[in-house]
């Protein structure tokens, strides 16, 4: 049994008068690269927007238990505490004490609201709040005494410190893909399984200041000429490449509880829901746009390209194809575009000789080495199958 330890997908996604992705200047992000400077959307914002879908292959249809990010997760545990009928007074100093003892940032011996709010967005799973929330609640009915009980809470966190980190696995499917990063002395931080690189442009940044008026219809009535605001945006255009990795030994080991380096002797039981989260994952890239001003822009667009890789070799990203920018002149730019990244795989697999499977969706008359054409359903599927039931044809490409 052969099977792939590294997933790599390769997009292209083309966006036309959109502002996808801003920076604090509220203008598109920018970055430098190679002779030109390109319009990017960040990593951050495209794992939010694959997060949150709500679509037939959204992440939360998998029935794994999704997690809590935000800076107010202790109010939501007092609440719940109040609701085990805990008395509020207690249920507040509980939530008091989970701060002083350091359970999600640096201890802080805080009060009232200002104890409540955390001074960075922590991202915590639903079981590990149930969990917290329960222990809380029991030993708020062993303790009335406000000293006594974040005494016996920071006791708990301490002697259940253990118990706490093997929670990690039970902190949702968001950092079971995308990892955890906590200062905390009790939580456990969480290695992430899905690598997300920035998307650029390939080619020369395409961007103008959008000039307009709102109308005023009071005004409009009354025969003036006049509007209620004057405003101006930056929109793009462009053809984007998108990189992500999925290491699939960490998935494995973040969904099941196992250590990484026991995941190609699992059973496909064990495998079956890493291959399900990877086939949902494959149709997100794939289809679901970010992109503020929606309303305005409709910046939705499914990838016209999207090329998979499994393999054992480490990850390498096809960006090269594109560190000269393509001239914007370019006749079929796109069709360009995947010549430029079939080239460089071609030149790749010369010099290193790397044996990965290729699958690729396209909607143009395109080749790909050693790849073969399929649609998005049947790509995901086939992923899916890689990692649930691999054997040496599936993976080598045979």
């Amino acid at each position: 049994m052969t099977l792939p330890r590294f997933i790599q997908i390769h997009t292209l996604h083309n966006y036309p008068a959109a502002l996808l992705n801003r920076d604090d200047a509220g203008l598109a992000k920018r970055l430098p690269y190679g002779d030109a400077i390109r319009t990017r959307i960040s990593s951050q914002c495209l794992k939010r927007h694959w997060r949150v879908a709500d679509d037939t292959f959204a992440l939360s249809r998998l029935g794994v238990p999704m997690a809590v990010r935000s800076r107010g997760t202790l109010e939501l545990i007092r609440q719940e505490i109040v609701k085990r009928g805990v008395s509020e007074a207690l249920a507040q100093t509980a939530a008091e004490g989970l701060r002083a003892a350091g359970l999600l940032d640096k201890g802080k011996d805080l009060k009232g609201k200002e104890a409540l709010e955390t001074g960075q967005a922590v991202l915590l799973g639903r079981a590990e709040i149930a969990y917290l929330v329960e222990r809380c609640a029991t030993l708020a009915g062993e303790h009335t005494d406000d000293k006594a009980l974040k005494g016996a809470i920071a006791k708990f966190l301490k002697d259940e410190k253990k118990n706490i980190e093997a929670l990690r696995h039970g902190s949702g499917l968001e950092s079971a893909l995308f990892g955890r990063m906590v200062t905390s002395d009790i939580l456990a931080s969480r290695d992430a399984s899905v690598y997300v690189a920035h998307a650029f442009t390939v080619h020369e940044a395409q961007v103008e200041n959008d000039y307009f008026t709102v109308v005023d219809d009071l005004l409009q009535e009354a025969g003036e000429q006049s509007s209620a605001g004057i405003f101006d945006t930056e929109l793009a255009s462009g053809l984007y490449y998108g990189y992500v990795v999925i290491d699939v030994p960490q998935l494995i080991a973040n969904l099941e509880g196992h250590p990484a380096a026991e995941w190609a002797s699992l059973p496909a039981e064990q495998r079956e829901l890493a291959g399900r989260v990877v086939q949902h994952l494959i149709h997100l890239i794939a289809t679901i746009s970010p992109g503020a001003k929606r309303g305005s822009t409709a910046p939705f667009d499914w990838a016209r390209f999207l090329l998979v890789e499994a393999g054992d070799w480490q990850p390498r990203s096809l960006a090269g194809a594109f560190q000269n920018a393509l001239p914007l002149q370019t006749p079929a730019l796109r069709q360009a575009a995947v010549q430029h990244l079939a080239t460089e795989i071609a030149q790749l697999d010369a010099a290193y000789g790397a044996p990965l499977a290729r699958r690729f969706l396209a909607l143009d008359d395109v080749q790909v080495p050693a790849g073969q054409r399929l649609p998005l359903g049947g790509l995901a599927d086939w992923v899916r199958e890689a990692i649930v039931n691999a054997n040496a044809a599936m993976v080598a490409g045979a």
